[in-house]
């Protein structure tokens, strides 16, 4: 929630509100952060676009 009220500057502000759309879980950060740079790959792309985006 944070995210749609904080910050006044900043390149994401104009897009607000963010919805959130598809959370996971990690035990470790080390995981989640290797989740995150996975996501940011053309792999993770792919993944977003096709498995997350058509549902809206």
């Amino acid at each position: 929630m944070s995210h749609n009220e904080l910050a006044k500057s900043g390149y994401t502000v104009k897009f607000r509100p963010w919805l959130v759309v598809h959370t996971e879980f990690f035990s470790e950060k080390k995981h989640a952060l290797i989740r995150e740079k996975e996501l940011k790959s053309s792999r993770g792309r792919d993944f977003i676009k096709n498995q997350i985006l058509p549902k809206f």
